[in-house]
């Protein structure tokens, strides 16, 4: 991820903006489509929270924005300081997520991954850092918003890593 996000500032005229773009779909595991219709009246700058309304009858959340996003965002509202978005196109309009998936594809090119990424891969990398990391699957649920944690318990599967130190001889 750290990749893309470098990469993320080069990509066109709006670098700060779509590298923020990024960085906010992967700590945050958003749905493109939550992405794009992001509002400054989600977020709290000076408490440092964002407040996360889900799609697809997910579970809204209050996500803390840690110093990197922090900064990031208070950036972002200098530069477009009239727009109710988050991340707006030259029109003045929210992005769309076509926009976000090019926009991600070409990070992936410049970064020189060697396969096609797309904005549902961020959430997904998500939810394996943070069940890698070892946090609790019910936490997880709750910070990506799914409704049956079945959606959830995916991502808990995968690292054998989770089970170094359960016992210690």
């Amino acid at each position: 991820m750290a990749k893309v996000l470098q990469v993320a500032v080069k990509i066109g005229r709006h670098g700060l903006r779509d590298r923020t773009l990024l960085l906010l779909a992967y700590r945050h595991g958003l749905r493109v489509s939550e992405l794009v219709t992001l509002r400054w009246e989600q977020v709290d700058l000076k408490a440092g929270l964002l407040h996360v309304t889900r799609l697809k009858n997910g579970l809204p959340s209050t996500h803390p924005i840690r110093g990197p996003e922090l900064r990031a965002l208070r950036e972002l509202k200098r530069d477009y300081p009239s727009s109710p978005y988050l991340f707006v196109s030259e029109l003045g309009g929210p992005l769309t997520p076509a926009t976000v998936r090019k926009l991600l594809a070409r990070a992936g090119e410049l970064a020189k991954l060697p396969f096609p990424i797309h904005p549902h891969m961020l959430r997904h990398a998500t939810g394996y850092k943070l069940a890698n990391e070892g946090h609790d699957t019910r936490a997880i649920q709750h910070y990506l918003g799914h409704k049956n944690i079945t959606h959830t318990v995916r991502y808990t599967e995968l690292s054998p890593e989770r089970f170094k130190g359960f016992w210690r001889d």
